[in-house]
């Protein structure tokens, strides 16, 4: 028997390591993009060309025209004039604190090393997907001028959760980044809302993003693990799939008294903890011990309205709340 349990030990560490060496499978070396000797070898096409020559008109400097380095796209490395760039219209509220600590070590260096990433817009203005808070900070020291990479292709602008990696985001942030771009593309650019998969990361984000319109303190995390499960990028489009968005989000929400209802009958009994509504919504879960099942959103949402107006505080022990994790409210 002990033989026995060996060798099927050694066979299921054979297989995690194949899985394992399937993950880190990695690239060859020097086997992608562009020698450096290639990056400012070639003519620029037309529209990088015209590009440059809309950065002088604004009153900014084409410092050199690139290609950047792996995928080979041209890219313009400018001075452009401060009070020209702006974050997207659609970006997370800036971060005080963060502001100022950037603001401190740029003072301090005296120096200026990181370039945002700007799109020409109309007006002669520029977008920044990624650098909001780079800005600022230099705006607040007085700048004058910030050195961007202006990008032809202005659907950069809308790649902002895959681009912004200066301060990562909470879930609060990117649901509202992304439900504030969806609805200003709904008034640009009307196509299914499933073609914005790369833009809008997940679909969940959607629906959150319009709770937390609603309710700037929603507590999203506790309901994010389920809605995962249940949510889809929508065929409709985008103006309409919105629509559809917004009655989730009116679910959600109604979900949400109840389940704030159960929390403060915990409370009256005594529970004191962080994770009460974590706790809450995993027992009203009915996918919770269902590993990778799917279901549809409005019956899982029915379920859990019932099972939370069902709940029981006064049946609860001490040791369940004890063992209960997940996120706190917000």
């Amino acid at each position: 028997m002990p033989k026995a349990a060996g060798n099927s030990g050694k066979k299921a560490q054979a297989t995690s390591s194949k899985r394992t060496s399937r993950k880190k499978k990695q690239v060859p070396p020097h086997s992608r993009g562009l020698a450096a000797s290639r990056l400012a070898s070639a003519s620029p096409p037309a529209t990088v060309t015209r590009l440059a020559e809309a950065i002088e008109q604004d009153g900014g400097v084409a410092l050199v025209t690139y290609r950047d380095p792996l995928g080979g796209n041209w890219q313009i490395l400018a001075g452009l004039p401060i009070d020209a760039v702006e974050a997207t219209p659609f970006q997370r509220d800036l971060s005080e604190p963060h502001v100022t600590r950037l603001a401190a070590a740029i003072e301090k260096l005296d120096r200026y090393l990181d370039p945002v990433i700007a799109v020409r817009v109309e007006g002669g203005k520029y977008w920044t997907p990624n650098g909001h808070h780079r800005l600022a900070a230099v705006h607040r020291l007085g700048g004058r001028s910030i050195a961007a990479l202006v990008v032809p292709e202005q659907e950069v602008a809308r790649r902002i959760l895959i681009l912004n990696t200066e301060k990562a985001h909470n879930l609060r942030e990117r649901a509202l980044e992304v439900i504030r771009l969806a609805q200003g593309l709904a008034e640009l650019d009307d196509r299914p809302e499933r073609e914005f998969a790369i833009e809008f990361e997940e679909p969940a984000l959607l629906t959150l993003g319009l709770c937390y319109q609603e309710r700037g303190r929603y507590s999203g995390g506790a309901y994010h693990s389920v809605l995962k499960r249940v949510e889809k990028f929508l065929a409709s489009r985008l103006s309409e799939a919105l629509d559809t968005r917004r009655q989730r989000s009116a679910r959600l929400l109604e979900l949400d008294d109840v389940v704030i209802a159960a929390v403060n009958d915990l409370k009256d009994q005594g529970f004191k903890s962080p994770y009460l509504k974590a706790f809450v919504v995993a027992r009203i879960n009915p996918l919770r011990f269902k590993r990778g099942a799917k279901a549809e959103f409005d019956e899982t949402i029915d379920k859990m309205l019932q099972a939370a107006r069902r709940f029981d505080a006064a049946k609860v022990r001490v040791d369940q709340i004890a063992g209960a994790g997940g996120p706190p409210e917000e």
